[in-house]
């Protein structure tokens, strides 16, 4: 069985890519970086180009490919899913290949296939995944609200569907954990949307589509659209807000324990009843839940009947843009900070072009400041941190990562924290700061096997973890 802390592994993976960057790994100092998992991968090899008037062929890339497989060979024997790597040239001319597990409390990196978010507290998620809906005293349902018109609305459109039973929509209920609205139910009884009904009649599905609007979800795939179904990295969803405008319709959540998905616009945007509506709006209403966002829902219609009786599916966007922002974003140092130093502020981003290093001292004791980005060289001093109480995720360069650890001041309120990477930078002394911080928080460290080859005569020697 091969082993992914084998150097034999790498050996056809290694050949490519010293062949792809000669002059870089041609003495000590230069390097390269990959990522491989069992979905995909990202390797520092050069593809060749295809004859002039010819796609490229898989032929073309089968060095690739083969060397790639021959890892994820070794990662399904381990039973993992993805590896990272870098590879330098040593001073005696030998090949050392760095294989890293980044371990449970990294995220994925996107910049640096190394290092991601730091997760600082096992399970943590960002405040807005954290919010629940705010209870709506006097909420009803819309008065187009019909159960009974809809579901004869629909036997006349659907005469030959197949209904769910009661004890279908019952074992529905339990498995999620709410009782479904008398619309829902409605629907349901009439056509429970499953594939095997319809035995492969594609016109039958199509049926369904036009008379109820959407694609519509079986009974036994209705969902819960709370925040856990809304998953998100740290890097960007500790920079969003959730916010409910005072006359919204929706209120601006991750998801809610109120929010039963339904259906599908055929776009990949989800459709579902919003039982935790905002203030402005109805128990009940028809919501649409966008795929490229991560907060908030638009409004589709005031009730499930308005929708499919009377046609009525406008979308209205959930966001508005308009409220004054609780995220600012200043791009230019020299911008005033104390401009946006205001109560409600929950996310600041410091830029770092040109001007001068700003001071945080206008944003201590912001009762709501709970991230913050500043890009390297944006601080005038990393210490003023230190007023910021309420943080939750900071993300800083290296060198004002390694001014809050040597002077002891890396704020203990962060949930987690991120190394923002610029320009050359050797991967182990990012590894090794990393680690710091997660050592802070006895989380899972970051573990560096150093393998050793001669590519030329084929020696190999296995280094040990660091």
């Amino acid at each position: 069985m091969s082993s992914i802390h084998d150097f034999a592994t790498w050996e056809p993976l290694l050949r490519l890519v010293r062949a792809s960057h000669p002059e870089r790994l041609a003495g000590p100092g230069g390097h390269v970086m990959g990522q491989i998992g069992l979905g995909g991968w990202s390797v520092p090899v050069r593809r060749p180009h295809p004859a002039p008037g010819r796609a490229s062929l898989v032929e073309d890339m089968q060095d690739e490919f083969t060397a790639v497989e021959a890892v994820q060979a070794a990662l399904r024997a381990h039973g993992r899913q993805s590896v990272s790597f870098m590879v330098e040239t040593r001073v005696d001319g030998r090949t050392a290949l760095h294989v890293v597990d980044s371990g449970p409390a990294v995220e994925h990196g996107l910049v640096s296939p190394f290092v991601g978010t730091l997760v600082l507290v096992e399970g943590a998620v960002p405040e807005p995944w954290r919010r629940l809906p705010e209870a709506v005293p006097g909420a009803l349902p819309a008065p187009s609200a019909d159960p009974a018109l809809l579901e004869r609305t629909l036997r006349e459109r659907l005469p030959d569907a197949v209904g769910a039973t009661e004890a279908e929509i019952a074992e529905a209920q339990t498995r999620l954990g709410v009782t479904l609205p008398d619309e829902l139910k409605a629907l349901y009884r009439v056509v429970r949307a499953r594939w095997q009904d319809w035995r492969g009649d594609y016109a039958a599905q199509e049926r369904v589509v036009d008379a109820v609007g959407c694609e519509l979800l079986p009974l036994d795939q209705l969902y819960v659209a709370d925040a856990r179904s809304r998953p998100c990295l740290w890097q960007f969803a500790a920079t969003d807000a959730a916010v409910t405008a005072p006359d919204a319709a929706v209120q601006g959540l991750v998801g809610s324990p109120g929010w039963i998905a339904f259906g599908d616009n055929g776009g990949g945007d989800r459709l579902a009843l919003d039982l935790t509506p905002g203030p402005g709006g109805h128990t009940g209403q028809v919501v649409m839940i966008g795929h490229e966002d991560s907060i908030g829902a638009g409004l589709l219609a005031e009730s499930l009947t308005d929708m499919v009786v009377n046609g009525r599916a406008e979308w209205h966007p959930g966001r508005d843009w308009d409220r004054p922002p609780v995220v600012a974003r200043l791009n230019v140092l020299g911008d005033d900070v104390s401009a946006v130093a205001r109560p409600e502020l929950e996310v600041l981003v410091l830029g770092g072009r040109e001007g001068e290093p700003r001071s945080l001292a206008p944003l201590a004791g912001l009762p709501r400041l709970r991230t913050l980005h500043a890009c390297p060289g944006a601080l005038a001093d990393p210490l003023e941190i230190a007023g910021l109480t309420r943080l939750e995720y900071l993300r800083l360069g290296p060198e004002e990562w390694r001014v809050l650890l040597d002077a002891g001041a890396v704020p203990r309120s962060l949930l987690a924290a991120h190394i923002e990477v610029r320009g050359e930078h050797h991967p182990p002394r990012i590894i090794a700061l990393a680690n710091e911080l997660l050592s802070l928080w006895d989380r899972p460290l970051i573990s560096r096997t150093v393998l050793e080859g001669d590519l030329d005569t084929d020696r190999t020697a296995q280094g040990g973890a660091r």
